[in-house]
């Protein structure tokens, strides 16, 4: 018994398809992100690490940043000063007293409630009150009759005053708010344009409030220059214990209205009711000139968005990189040429592109036969070129080499069936020719 058998040829079975791709086309695909996971947790784990110690902030007496106001703090402790650092309204008012100085940071942040409740509480103590960058929202409650003008830049400024901590400490870098008072028992030092950027007015109880229109004489990366560290010292440690006031937003007294409080902070309900017309206004405004909204952002959630944006853009990364040069993969399957072509012909005849099977059955006859009259590229395509060419090698002028070659598309399958066995007839005359 006879057969023939086709063998065709086969990959190894051990061969790597996309259908079953080899460990090694697995750790390309993959090698990316594991490289983006890793980065990520490397810089996570960093974050953390240096998020790690005590951060506090701006004018925090706790900070060690350029912005906190730990070196004034420090240097306050050495003199046998000590310092309590207060985030409520309840804190801050039962701290007050004639031995202690209270530091408000951002009188500005607090509600028109607040700051009665506050004024209240420092009027009856006898000792000092600091406030820093009172301005227009704050002042005219928390310092009665002084008065708030527009800002000037912070600079080197001279005391010109006599009130001794100012003359002992000389010029110092000061400015921002400015201030004015008909007060007699007042000191008014370090003029901008006509006014003074540090006031401080005597009060009823035999304490006294200083306003500083700008901070920065007690940051730390300020505290060594000009006469900062003397001013700021002599101003804050004037008595043994300071209450450093750092107004909060979760403070619940902020969501206290002036009109809700059965305890008036001045005992007087005529006070009250008097403030009561513009206390709205006033807690709408009191939201913090001081305060960019960045700074009432808590800390854990920029880091966390920071860390949310490395992690997109190492994505985007590893994505961009499949936007490369298409890479050639084998195919699952072997496909013969023969079906190939069938599959491609059953295509053109269900869409009846009778003109598409004709012009690629005359490009490729077009192709060929320029190749072996010696006919340029660049020119097969062209009648003028290749039609005398394809005439000069037939044995007769009966047949039309131009209408066969650049002809009009076939009307029907017939036509195109014959239009084919023509075109491999003339292949055919001209190669035995």
């Amino acid at each position: 018994m006879t057969g023939t058998a086709t063998n065709s040829p086969s990959r190894p079975a051990t061969s790597a398809t996309s259908m079953s791709p080899s460990a090694q086309q697995v750790w390309r695909r993959a090698r990316g992100l594991l490289v983006a996971l890793a980065i990520l947790l490397v810089a996570g784990i960093t974050l953390a690490a240096v998020r790690s110690g005590d951060q506090h902030g701006r004018l925090d007496p706790r900070s060690a940043d350029p912005l906190g106001s730990r070196a004034v703090a420090e240097l306050l402790k050495d003199r046998g000063v000590s310092t309590r650092v207060v985030t409520t309204l309840a804190e801050a008012t039962e701290g007050t007293g004639p031995d202690t100085t209270l530091v408000v940071t951002s009188p500005n942040l607090l509600t028109f409630h607040q700051q009665r409740t506050l004024e209240s509480a420092t009027e009856r103590s006898g000792g000092r009150t600091v406030l820093l960058s009172a301005g227009p929202p704050s002042v005219d409650t928390l310092a009665p009759g002084v008065t708030s003008d527009t800002e000037t830049s912070v600079a080197a400024r001279a005391p010109r005053c006599s009130l001794p901590a100012a003359r002992a400490a000389g010029a110092v870098d000061i400015g921002g708010e400015r201030y004015a008072t008909d007060s007699p028992n007042s000191d008014a030092c370090y003029p901008a344009n006509g006014l003074p950027s540090l006031l401080r007015v005597d009060t009823s109880s035999g304490g006294d409030t200083v306003l500083l229109g700008s901070p920065d004489l007690l940051y730390n990366e300020r505290l060594a220059k000009q006469g900062n560290a003397s001013l700021a010292l002599q101003l804050l440690g004037s008595r043994p214990h300071i209450v450093w006031y750092l107004p909060s937003l979760s403070d619940p007294s902020a969501t206290e209205s002036a009109t809700g409080t059965g305890s008036g902070s001045d005992g007087n309900g005529s006070g009250d009711n008097s403030g009561d017309s513009g206390g709205n206004k006033e807690e709408q405004d009191g939201g913090g000139n001081e305060s960019s909204f960045l700074d009432l952002i808590p800390s854990g959630w920029l880091w966390g968005t920071l860390q949310l944006a490395l992690a997109a853009v190492l994505a985007a990364a590893w994505r961009s990189r499949r936007l490369g040069p298409v890479v050639a993969e084998r195919l699952p399957v072997a496909i013969r040429a023969s079906e190939a072509t069938e599959g491609r012909a059953r295509l053109y005849r269900k869409a009846n592109a009778r003109d598409r099977a004709a012009s690629v059955l005359r490009t490729e006859t077009r192709t060929r036969l320029a190749s072996l009259l010696g006919v340029p590229p660049s020119e097969a395509h062209s009648p003028e070129a290749l039609v005398p060419a394809v005439a000069a090698q037939l044995p007769n002028d009966s047949r039309d080499p131009r209408t066969l070659l650049f002809g009009p598309a076939p009307a029907d399958d017939a036509a195109l069936i014959r239009l084919t066995d023509q075109l491999d007839a003339l292949e055919r005359e001209v190669r035995t020719s």
